[in-house]
């Protein structure tokens, strides 16, 4: 075999394990397949979710059936979960992958009260600012809500819905299981649902790191001509990790 072919062969076995390396211990792409997450993330963003962030269990590793009779329901390097981090997690219940924000912890209680969260007795200080309108023309009212620790970011909710989410019975948050909710709070399936519930700490990914690339998706790519029209350059490398 020539030596040309040989340095080919080892060139792409080497770039193989690096890229298998490192979506699989580091960082894992994820796309954003709904409005749930609105305004924080938009249909369309692709974004790096760190695998470790947490420690490793079933399901931030591709190989989950060897890890269940091991690990079951431990991690490996735990970490602790943070008030306000955006959180991929599998739904164990659907077997779908699920993108949300990071509530409520374990020993905390927790209740929803006309589309106010109350977190350990406390409504979460909510401040309006401008409607936000949706690429398709939908305004929703926006609100910057604020957790204790000081972690603030963007909700939605669209005027005159009072839903059944928009109230929820008082819970106390188990050991290993967390509160999750939608920015979009009037759009999104989350710990509100029965459907879905509290999240056991077992089904956590990673947490959402950063945009590194978003299209609104509309245009098709055959028409290579309009793609550069989809793309929105203001969410480019956009952090997605609460600042403290």
């Amino acid at each position: 075999m020539p030596s040309w072919v040989k340095d080919n062969i080892k060139a792409v076995v080497s770039a193989f394990v690096l890229y298998v390396t490192f979506t699989t211990f580091l960082f894992q792409p994820f796309n954003i397949p709904s409005e749930s997450m609105l305004p924080t993330l938009k249909v369309g963003d692709f974004l790096f979710v760190s695998k470790y962030s947490y420690g490793y269990g079933r399901y931030a590793l591709p190989f989950p059936v060897d890890l269940v009779s091991v690990l079951r329901d431990k991690r490996v390097f735990s970490r602790e979960p943070k008030r306000g981090d955006i959180v991929v997690f599998e739904n164990e219940k659907l077997g779908v992958t699920y993108i949300k924000r990071l509530i409520a912890l374990p020993g905390d209680t927790l209740q929803v009260k006309d589309s106010i969260v109350y977190l350990n007795g406390e409504p979460l200080k909510r401040i309006q600012t401008h409607d936000f309108v949706d690429e398709e023309g939908q305004a929703f009212s926006a609100f910057i809500e604020t957790l204790p620790s000081g972690v603030s970011y963007t909700i939605l909710e669209k005027d005159g819905n009072m839903g059944q989410l928009d109230n929820t019975s008082l819970i106390t948050i188990p050991p290993e299981m967390y509160f999750m909710m939608g920015d979009n709070r009037d759009r999104s399936a989350d710990s509100r649902d029965p459907s879905l519930g509290l999240v056991h700490r077992s089904a956590f990914q990673g947490r959402a790191e950063r945009i590194f690339y978003s299209s609104r998706g509309n245009y098709n790519i055959l028409h290579i001509w309009a793609f550069p029209f989809s793309l929105r350059g203001d969410r480019f490398l956009v952090d997605l990790r609460p600042f403290y």
